[in-house]
């Protein structure tokens, strides 16, 4: 298809460079007449919207299922049909001296990214075609009328004509399909033969080929069946590099004596495993026989190992699990010890109960040899939790006495904590909580001179990594931003426009006050309520962003008269209210902020679409990392508890609903009216709507900046944002941020310490 769409589309805009002339002005005028406008403009715009969520969506679900490939090549596809329209529009008009035939243009307005051909529409045709979204069939056929949509406002408005916007579409299809040659499918060449004719350069044919499918660290599994006997086959690619991104995070946090070996490149990590099984087979202990290590292709090796028939240790019975069960494994892991070989990865899912009643041990590859003390004893630590998971800590501190001695136990009480435990092992521990507690007791009860201070393990913890990072990103892009700028224009502002930021600012304190009101579920008083808000301001310079001004709300509607459930779930409320609000209005300000209207092509702005990717990567990262899942179910669960029946409360008192919405919605406005205002008071005047673009978006990464109010974070992404997406030199943007946040940070910081200080005197809060 792609070979005839490309021979039409060239015949086509070979016809049109002969027969070029001034375009079709009466036809566009006719069509002009149809419908107005607004209409269009409006239908257009929601199309837009719609269809660049449903993107966000696919784009989502692609990295949920891991599906890199896919998104990939969706992505590719409509890059290409992006800059494949542009080259295309740039050359017609070099060639027909921008005298383009009435066929191929109906208006003389446009860009290069719309005129003739549309640059927009290509992209998410070729987008959908190669995205194949078939698990959600609505979606495609919702982007599908959404584009369908925009293609007839284009064509209504008189801006382009029915053959231009076939060829775009023709050049989206041939731009899906052309990526889907030069991509793939992600399909691989099929394993059966390879592996047959490896295993059968081993001797050992095989009859039978099982899948059973893979471990944390992406390898694959098979079973194999020959004339003599069974074999285990572990399938190690070079693209499936769970486990190294994992081994290699943790040796970030971990010093290195605790850190396991990182591993790159799938030959290492297959002669680190074989060396762990030969030295373990070496040691006496029963782990399974490592048979001989292959290769099917340059990126892709293969282990056999002897099939031994087992039950993992979560499969084993109370009555096999008793004392003399639980010395063996003891017995097992002294064979390894006794040797200087670290296993690294104990676990219920790593130790297992052979047919023959040994304790077996599996999954070394990220083991070490020569193991020094250190490792040695994070070894026992985690078979000391492994086996209290299961029988409790005082048995479990017990059996390790009774195997390794009283000495080797004190000594592991330091490393008794969840930092150098395994991956598997400290997820089993989120459901007990206490448990490392009370081993570390047992262990004080049976060695009261062990060292009770917990050894150093970590290079730092993950709080402050991410603080630390924070605070080097900031930096730098403030460094950045800041080159060349002349810091004594913060001396000479307009008067009347900082005047009107300041009333803005003060404005801001009012809507807080109106919204917090109408979700109150008592009847507070609007004076009060106005000093709570400037109090909460006071409190803010000491927490992050937004937890200060909860806390102080929640304790002033209690104070009021509301229960502590009732005043946290109203708190919820605005707090819900205000997510509402904002994310559509940074759609909204975000696709504004690029259209033409009137006469305009209506494809959507790059801020919208750099607000969707955004969006997209934080829903996705959210969804797909448990920790960040349940970090932030766990911030916001306390406020929104008891939201709904709060709503549902609400949705009968019109007015209350209505102070509550009006209030967010005006406290939004004002923050942008300040900002905008702070801009044009240093000179310059990007517009309304792309200034609460920048503020929408600098807002959220403030909130999600672990720093007090956000210093920092948001002054650099206001920034940023004001350079990048409103064009303002950076001359002008420092200036008015900083003025921005004097007036809306630092200012009422001294009006709030009053206000804080009487609400305390008279018991409000």
């Amino acid at each position: 298809m792609a070979v005839i769409g490309s021979g039409v589309l060239f015949l086509v805009l070979l016809f049109a460079v002969l027969t070029s002339g001034p375009p079709g002005t009466a036809e566009a005028e006719e069509l002009r007449g149809l419908l107005p406008e607004s209409l269009l403009f409006i239908a257009a715009g929601l199309a837009n919207i719609t269809v660049i969520l449903l993107i966000s969506v696919t784009v989502v679900e692609r990295l949920l299922r891991r599906a890199y490939r896919q998104l990939v090549r969706a992505l590719s596809a409509a890059a290409l049909g992006y800059v494949l329209v542009l080259c295309l529009n740039a050359a017609l008009i070099a060639l027909t001296a921008d005298m383009l035939p009435g066929f191929l243009s109906a208006s003389d307005a446009g860009g290069i990214a719309s005129s003739p051909l549309h640059a927009y529409l290509a992209a998410v045709t070729a987008y959908l075609r190669a995205a194949r979204p078939v698990q959600l069939p609505r979606v495609a056929g919702a982007m599908t009328l959404g584009i369908a949509v925009t293609a007839a406002s284009v064509v209504l408005s008189g801006y382009t004509t029915v053959v231009s916007l076939l060829l775009t579409f023709l050049i989206g299809l041939i731009c899906a399909d052309l990526v889907f040659y030069l991509v793939g499918s992600g399909a691989q060449a099929p394993l059966r033969p390879r592996l047959d004719r490896e295993l059968s350069r081993f001797g050992m044919e095989p009859l039978s080929l099982t899948p059973r499918g893979g471990d944390a660290e992406g390898n694959q599994h098979f079973v194999a069946e020959t004339v003599g006997r069974r074999l285990d086959v572990v399938l190690l690619r070079a693209d499936m590099a769970n486990g190294v991104w994992k081994r290699l995070l943790t040796r970030i946090a971990l010093r290195d004596p605790a850190a396991p070996p990182v591993l790159l490149g799938v030959r290492r990590r297959v002669e680190h495993t074989a060396l762990l099984e030969y030295a373990a087979g070496a040691a006496g202990a029963a782990t399974p026989r490592l048979l001989a290590v292959g290769e099917l292709d340059l990126g892709t090796a293969v282990l056999v190992r002897e099939h031994v028939r087992s039950r993992a240790l979560g499969d084993v019975t109370d009555d096999t699990f008793d004392d003399a069960f639980v010395d063996r494994i003891w017995d097992e892991l002294r064979l390894l010890h006794r040797h200087r070989v670290a296993h690294r990865n104990l676990s219920a899912a790593t130790i297992a109960l052979r047919a023959d009643g040994r304790v077996m041990f599996t999954g070394l590859s990220t083991g070490t040899i020569a193991a020094g003390p250190l490792a040695l004893s994070l070894d026992t630590a985690a078979l000391i939790t492994t086996i209290a998971l299961r029988v409790g800590p005082r048995r479990a501190v017990a059996s390790a006495v009774r195997s390794a001695g009283t000495e080797t136990v004190a000594a592991t009480l330091p490393f008794i904590q969840g930092a150098g435990l395994p991956l598997a092992l400290r997820r089993a521990l989120r459901a007990h909580r206490t448990l490392l507690g009370r081993i570390r007791e047992e262990i004080s009860l049976v060695a009261p001179d062990a060292p009770a201070q917990a050894a150093k393990v970590e290079r730092m913890r993950p709080r402050a990594v991410v603080s630390v990072v924070a605070a080097t990103v900031v930096g730098l892009v403030l460094a950045y931003q800041l080159t060349g700028v002349d810091l004594s224009t913060i001396r000479n502002p307009s008067a009347p426009w900082a005047w009107g930021a300041l009333a803005m600012s003060l404005a801001c304190m009012l809507a807080a006050a109106l919204s917090l009101i109408g979700f109150s579920p008592v009847r507070i008083a609007l004076w009060r309520t106005l000093l709570v808000q400037f109090a909460a301001s006071f409190i803010r310079i000491a927490t992050p962003a937004g937890l200060g001004s909860l806390a102080i709300n929640t304790r002033y509607l209690a104070r009021s008269g509301a229960t502590t459930p009732e005043a946290v779930a109203a708190v919820g409320v605005s707090q819900l209210a205000g997510l509402i609000t904002h994310v559509p209005l940074l759609l909204l300000f975000a696709y504004l902020a690029g259209t033409a209207y009137p006469g305009g092509d209506f494809a959507p702005s790059l801020a919208l679409l750099i607000v969707a990717g955004a969006l997209s990567l934080v829903v996705a990262a959210v969804l797909a990392l448990p920790r960040l899942r349940r970090a932030l179910l766990a911030r916001a669960r306390p406020y929104f508890r008891g939201v709904l029946p709060q709503l549902l409360d609400l949705i009968q008192q019109p007015r209350r609903l209505a102070l509550g919405m009006g209030g967010t919605l005006l406290l939004t406005f004002s923050f942008v009216l300040c900002l905008y205002f702070s801009v044009v008071a240093f000179g310059h005047d990007p517009g309304v709507v792309a200034i609460g673009v920048v503020f929408l978006a600098g807002n959220a990464i403030g909130s999600a900046a672990p720093s007090p109010g956000g210093i920092g974070a948001v002054e650099a992404a206001l920034i940023g944002g004001l350079t990048a997406v409103a064009g303002v030199p950076a001359a002008v943007a420092l200036p008015a941020v900083l003025l921005f946040r004097v007036l809306t940070f630092w200012l009422p910081v001294l009006p709030g310490w009053a206000a804080f200080s009487h609400l305390q005197r008279v018991e409000a809060i």
